[in-house]
């Protein structure tokens, strides 16, 4: 009877113990699965695609701020023009990318298809994209002075009878064309429109290297009262700022469209062209990142701003002389309403935490 009271006396704290044990394994094991539900497979930082025009850099400082402060991921932003960001996105050198312009990437379907790559969705709900004048170039502006300088400019195929007006300074015999960034995917795309509607006698296009430059032009000639055509996109705080015409082409189809893609592909002329759509802006990143980031994922998904957001921040930041960060903060704080909404309720927190540390 002794010897059996004695082993009951062992055997229940043994038990204990390894109970204890047992518990304490589970417990690292939960933590070990919180861990892969959140950053335990991502031992690295996130890569961002960067690209030079604002509108990117501002949804790139919006989700990078919200990765690193909302779910402690580290970030890295890696600049690359249209066609080694998809190259990036597609090979996972490169995690996410804010701002695909979906219509302008030819391997797009393909790339879902064969499963490289994950639509996320919309970011940005509209855009635009065509060639533009300032206003005053076809009805001139009293306040300033201007005349008109092509009072019948509105369409594509007047532009022949108006090279004259917007004189290449480095060639008398042409016009000058401020065409979209060398390495867009919209260089191409201006490139067969020029061959297609034979404006390639009358006019030279000339590459802007950034987007800046893009802007210099633009605003310059504006603020001189010179003429200037070119290409212009938006979101963009030019559009707040300036008075500018689209210039008419063609209606859009997908017809058209995809011959315009099939000409570009095969550097030819198309047998038609017609106006950019207008598209959504989508978020895309590389096929694994899902399982890797599934957290972060989900509020990608969420992620959606509206053209008219953008621009306030755009020209946010070009009123007050600040970068894409200090604009993207600004917008957050006036605007909680919005990007709360993207967020789980800790998350949310963590990331009003982190503004209001910056602000303090």
């Amino acid at each position: 009877m002794k010897a059996q009271t004695f082993r009951q006396w062992f055997v229940v704290p043994v038990i204990l113990v390894m109970m204890a044990i047992t518990l304490a394994a589970c417990a690292d094991d939960a933590d070990d699965a919180t861990d892969d539900a959140g950053q335990a497979e991502l031992d690295r930082p996130i890569e961002f695609v960067e690209q030079a025009h604002d509108s990117f850099l501002v949804l790139n400082a919006i989700a990078r701020f919200v990765a690193e402060e909302g779910y402690g991921y580290e970030t890295n932003a890696t600049h690359a023009e249209t066609v080694a960001m998809w190259q990036g996105l597609t090979t996972g050198d490169m995690d996410v990318s804010m701002e695909i312009w979906v219509d302008q990437m030819p391997d797009w379907e393909q790339g879902l298809e064969d499963g490289l790559v994950h639509d996320l969705g919309t970011s940005i709900d509209e855009s635009v994209q065509g060639w533009f004048v300032p206003t005053y170039v076809i009805e001139g502006d009293e306040e300033r002075g201007i005349e008109p300088m092509a009072p019948g400019l509105s369409h594509v195929d007047d532009l022949p009878d108006y090279w004259e007006v917007f004189q290449d300074p480095e060639d008398s015999e042409k016009g000058r064309f401020y065409d979209c960034i060398a390495g867009w995917e919209c260089e191409q795309v201006n490139a067969t429109k020029f061959a297609t509607y034979g404006l390639d006698d009358y006019f030279n296009r000339f590459l802007p290297g950034s987007g800046p430059a893009l802007d210099t032009s633009l605003v310059t000639a504006h603020d001189r009262g010179d003429a200037w055509l070119g290409y212009y996109w938006g979101p963009t705080w030019m559009f707040g700022l300036l008075d500018l015409t689209m210039l008419e082409e063609p209606e859009y189809t997908e017809e058209c469209w995809d011959e315009v893609m099939a000409a570009m592909s095969e550097e030819r002329a198309a047998d038609q062209s017609c106006h950019y759509p207008a598209v959504p802006v989508h978020v895309s990143v590389h096929a694994d990142f899902p399982d890797l980031a599934p957290d972060y994922v989900e509020f990608l998904e969420n992620v959606e701003m509206t053209m008219d957001q953008v621009s306030e921040i755009l020209l946010y930041m070009h009123e007050n002389d600040v970068d894409a960060h200090e604009g993207a903060m600004w917008w957050m704080s006036e605007h909680e309403d919005i990007w709360s909404d993207w967020l789980p309720d800790d998350i949310e927190e963590n990331v009003k935490e982190a503004m209001e540390n910056q602000q303090g």
